[in-house]
């Protein structure tokens, strides 16, 4: 196993250090993005109403966060599979998970006030790199069936 270790160093090294920026996000979350549902979610949220926000820099906060993850999940991807196809196809899936979520984070946010649940998974979606993390085994699910 160690050989085989070895033998994908490059790619070993690129996984850590995207784990360690994906990680670094995290930690400096409060630092670097306009975002005060980090604090609404972290207290009794579902009796508590939706905080007022400035819809413009939040807008700004979530697609800067979400550019982050992408840009992150695409260079682990394409150092994982080196293949420019799928990469395309992850580029393409992610644009579109962005436009779909955002917008559904928005219509809750301005029309669905009591659905804080909903607005914390799909916000959940937008702040954290859940895709790439179904991505991976499916692209090497895929790989697998097509070398049988």
């Amino acid at each position: 196993m160690l050989t085989k270790a070895l033998e994908h160093k490059g790619k070993v090294l690129i996984t850590v250090i995207v784990v360690l920026c994906f990680g670094l996000i995290r930690n400096f979350e409060n630092q670097l993005f306009y975002d005060p549902f980090l604090v609404y979610f972290e207290a009794d949220f579902d009796v508590l109403p939706f905080p007022q926000v400035d819809n413009f820099k939040l807008f700004a906060g979530l697609l800067f966060r979400y550019a982050l993850n992408t840009a992150l999940s695409l260079v682990l991807i394409y150092a994982l599979f080196r293949d420019i196809e799928v990469l395309k196809f992850t580029t393409f899936l992610y644009v579109f998970f962005l436009v779909l979520l955002l917008a559904a984070f928005f219509i809750i946010l301005e029309f669905y006030p009591n659905a804080s649940w909903l607005l914390f998974y799909v916000r959940r979606f937008i702040i954290q790199p859940i895709f790439v993390l179904l991505f991976i085994p499916a692209f090497y699910y895929q790989q697998q069936n097509l070398k049988k």
